[in-house]
């Protein structure tokens, strides 16, 4: 057990693991750490500042409402303080001048409601009420806030928000939702004595602001007077905690005074968001750093046991085995070193094995060449003295046209000719087939200038026009078209003839050299298009176009090339 216990720290990887972890996991731990840290300061100071911007602005749409209804109160009290006004002489108006002075006050209370006021009202002591009639000064009489108005305040009394019970049934929405403002007359005499002017504003937008105020920001709201009254809460069930989250906004027109309210969970929820993602992001990191680790010590050890491999497999004999030499250390320079070596026996071994073919295609050659050329055209010649001899001048054309085309088919020390050459041994070959036939078949040749001196396959036309006499003539008649054009680096090679034409099916087949064939003629199709592809590509070669009956037209296309001599 001892022994295995210290296996791992003789062990080369496992060193290098833990200085790779060591060095991997250090900084990420520190530059981790400092992130969290950062980001929640920072983002604990952007969610205040936006807190506190959150409430100033509730805090200012609140004034602006309560600003509006102040204006219409000191508006109204301008109105009641000017001289040059008619002046309300009896509570009860009972002549035609009071009616029209009691006129004038209520239009003018008028002109100055607008939609978001619920009601504009001068009430007297005695209850009795100038304004639309819509209130119910009993009713009115009744509400806490109204009792609760000390006989001597003198200045603004902002009853806060509450629900109305005193506007009549008939009147829209009866029951709502306002905010209210009671500003005592300062007047000594008169009817208006003690009297109080009473302004209610519609409360719905200022409910919606705090209330979305709170769904946004998650904070419950709490709005009170200098006094301590509470003027608006949605704390409701949950006690305020010591450690909670505070913004507190003073109004501008009253003493009243705005505070928000956000549990410590609440606020620091995005901070244990951040450390949530942070430690998972630690353990990723320290994941991959331990896989990388892993990677980087198996990579610098494997390169060992490589070299071990690569020798064992070029022992096996598998001389093409090489070793990846990718540094200039002692391991580099001992792969190179293997490397070498096994270049140099598998020369060796290519060496004899290419000899030793060479042997086999020496004892090829010599029996292929066993039926010696010379004897066949002398033999030839022999005949065609014999023929001539003898008057048949018929058969001693023949046997030299026939001794001129075999000699350009034997004649192996040339792969590539001029076309104009070629285009003899064509010559050479009709000549034969005209002495067989006659004048039964016609011959037209068009070639461009310059296109004679350009290089062609050796013996590559001949097998083309064996077809046409073997299997698209009847009896040799009919008409044979060459067309040879040169267009810029190309040439273009047409043969026609109105023979009998073949199917589709057969014209592909002939350039198919692995397809079954049952006449002669495909396979010198294939062989003269195999020639051109393997002269000069795959994308060169033969197309052939064919309608049973019609004839048949073969294009040949192939990358011009001059012979030395014209160059």
């Amino acid at each position: 057990m001892r022994r295995g216990l210290q296996l791992p720290r003789k062990s080369i990887r496992f060193k290098l693991l833990t200085f790779f972890l060591v060095v991997a996991i250090i900084p990420l731990l520190s530059l981790g750490f400092l992130s969290y840290r950062t980001s929640s300061d920072l983002l604990h100071v952007q969610f205040g500042k936006y807190g506190e911007n959150a409430v100033s602005q509730l805090q200012y749409q609140i004034d602006a409402q309560l600003r509006q209804m102040r204006l219409t109160a000191e508006y109204i009290h301008s109105y009641l303080l000017d001289p040059t006004k008619s002046v309300i002489t009896e509570e009860v108006p009972k002549s035609y001048s009071q009616i029209q002075e009691k006129n004038n006050l209520e239009d003018f209370l008028k002109a100055l409601k607008t939609e978001m006021h619920a009601g504009v009202f001068i009430v007297t002591k005695s209850g009795y009420f100038y304004g639309e009639n819509t209130l119910m000064p009993d009713v009115l009489r009744q509400e806490s806030w109204w009792t609760g108005i000390s006989p001597e305040f003198r200045g603004q009394y902002w009853t806060g928000l509450y629900e109305t019970h005193h506007y009549r049934a008939d009147y829209r929405d009866a029951s709502r939702k306002v905010m209210g403002l009671v500003v005592p007359i300062r007047n000594k005499e008169g009817p208006l004595k003690e009297s109080s002017i009473l302004i209610e504003m519609e409360a719905d937008d200022i409910y919606d602001q705090l209330k979305r105020f709170e769904r946004d920001m998650v904070a419950s709201l709490t709005i009170r007077n200098s006094a301590g009254k509470v003027i608006y809460d949605s704390l409701g069930d949950r006690e305020p905690q010591t450690d909670d989250v505070i913004w507190s906004q003073p109004l501008a027109e009253n003493d009243w005074t705005v505070e928000a309210r956000l549990p410590y969970e609440t606020f620091y929820q995005s901070s244990n968001v951040i450390r949530s993602y942070t430690v998972i992001g630690l353990a990723l990191s320290v994941l991959l750093a331990l896989i990388l680790a892993v990677w980087l010590a198996s990579k610098f050890t494997s390169r060992i046991k490589r070299v071990k491999d690569s020798m064992n497999k070029a022992g096996a004999g598998k001389l093409q085995t090489r070793i990846e030499v990718d540094s200039e250390d002692e391991l580099g320079v001992l792969g190179r070193s293997f490397n070498n070596m096994v270049a140099q026996i598998q020369t060796l071994l290519d060496e004899v094995t290419r000899t030793e073919q060479q042997k086999k295609e020496a004892e090829l050659r010599a029996i292929h060449y066993q039926i010696n050329p010379h004897l066949l055209f002398n033999t030839l010649n022999s005949i065609q003295w014999k023929a001539r001899l003898q008057g048949n001048e018929d058969i001693r054309k023949m046997l030299y046209h026939l001794t001129m085309v075999l000699e350009g088919n034997l004649d192996i020390t040339q792969e590539l000719v001029t076309v104009e050459r070629e285009l003899a041994m064509i010559d050479h070959f009709l000549h034969i087939q005209r002495i067989r036939y006659g004048d039964m078949f016609s011959y037209e040749v068009d070639v461009d200038q310059g296109a004679a001196e350009a290089l062609i396959p050796r013996m590559s036309l001949q097998p083309l026009f064996e077809n046409i006499f073997f299997h698209g003539f009847e009896d040799g008649e009919g008409l044979i078209t060459l067309k040879l054009q040169a267009e810029q680096e190309l040439l273009r090679l047409t043969l026609q003839d109105n023979g009998r034409g073949m199917t589709e099916e057969r014209a592909r087949a002939l350039l198919n050299p692995g397809s079954k064939r049952t006449t002669r003629g495909g396979l010198g199709v294939a062989n003269v298009d195999q020639k051109f592809k393997l002269h000069f590509g795959p994308q060169y070669g033969l197309s052939i176009e064919s309608t049973p009956e019609q004839g048949t037209s073969i294009m040949i296309v192939w990358p011009r090339k001059e012979s030395a001599s014209h160059e």
